[in-house]
């Protein structure tokens, strides 16, 4: 009778502690992977043209046009093409572990737009695909990726449209300031973007204690902050691009033209000149060796470190590339397999 009392008691232990060691694995898999450092996740040019273009250790995450702008993958190159999910999206951010990006989810005969996106939540999903984790189911534009955090804009019917924060495990969600800045320059732990209403001064962020520094009182819209040098939009001079130095405080208007959009990669700067000329352009990072590519009204333009991708102006299924080291003949239309 004890022996039998014994082995009863045995398998009840073991049961219970593999049931522990069940627990414990599942809660090892499904840990959130913290980053290190301050870690940006999509560049400053890519994210204010709608992030659908992240290139990230060696993969470009994408929302493809040929599937609804759902969520892919590919080599730099094109090759490998992968689906991830079934979301539509934009605002793509990637780190050594994860896929952020805010979905769009619409019925399939209604166009993605540019200009107004019906977006409805911010999500995390692993690089190779699999299960979705919604960060935050408000409605959500311009998320960037700054060390554990997310910054976008946050929008409900109490406070309408606002910066918030939130960690990338989905937990710490807050207001960082009332107004809806664009999260999309970041340079380490610091976010950089103009001022709204009456000032629209060229304004730094320290995600360290979300601490806001004026940091050069202009005109300013879109700015993108590449090591010592502000690149922006010049309300001062017909919305041109215009430099800043943040060392020696000096200006210049490197690009006299209006433009409607830029991104800035390597020594160039791709943009879309308005009005009489209208196209896009290239010229060295100086203003210099200004060369047109292609004629038109265009938008959303992206870069990867192989390619420029951008959309037909009013026409979001018509999406080109060409290479970074090719000219306006080597344009092509991009049409990506639905899979």
């Amino acid at each position: 009778m004890k022996n039998k009392q014994k082995k009863q008691l045995f398998i009840t232990i073991a049961i219970i502690l593999i049931l522990i060691a069940v627990f414990c694995l599942i809660h090892f898999l499904n840990r959130t992977k913290m980053n290190s450092g301050y870690v940006n996740g999509n560049s400053a040019g890519n994210l204010y043209n709608g992030g659908l273009f992240c290139e990230s250790n060696g993969t470009v995450f994408f929302s493809n046009p040929s599937d609804n702008h759902r969520l892919y993958s590919m080599n730099p190159d094109g090759s490998d093409m992968k689906k991830l999910s079934d979301d539509t999206v934009s605002y793509i951010n990637a780190d050594d572990h994860y896929v952020y990006y805010v979905r769009n989810n619409k019925s399939e005969d209604t166009n993605f737009s540019f200009l107004n996106f019906g977006t409805n939540s911010l999500c995390r999903i692993n690089r190779d695909g699999g299960r979705v984790t919604i960060l935050d189911d408000d409605p959500s534009l311009y998320a960037g990726l700054y060390g554990n955090y997310i910054y976008y804009i946050h929008y409900d019917k109490e406070t309408a449209s606002t910066l918030y924060r939130i960690k990338i495990d989905g937990t710490k969600k807050e207001q960082v300031s009332k107004f809806p800045y664009k999260t999309c320059s970041s340079n380490g732990q610091y976010m950089y973007f103009n001022g709204e209403n009456d000032s629209h001064s060229l304004l730094q962020l320290d995600t360290a204690d979300n601490s806001v520094a004026t940091l050069y009182s202009c005109t300013c819209y879109e700015p993108t902050v590449i090591n010592d040098t502000a690149y922006y939009m010049d309300g001062d001079n017909d919305y041109g691009l215009s430099t800043y130095s943040l060392s020696s405080g000096a200006a210049n208007l490197i690009i006299p033209s209006r433009i409607d959009c830029y991104n800035v990669t390597g020594d160039y700067i791709y943009y879309q000149k308005n009005g009489a000329g209208a196209g896009i352009y290239r010229c060295l990072t100086d203003g210099s060796n200004e060369e047109l590519l292609i004629s038109g009204n265009y938008t959303a333009l992206h870069t990867t470190s192989q390619y420029l991708y951008f959309y037909e102006y009013g026409n979001d299924s018509a999406c080109y590339q060409m290479p970074l080291s090719g000219t306006g003949n080597d344009i092509g239309v991009f049409t990506p397999e639905k899979l």
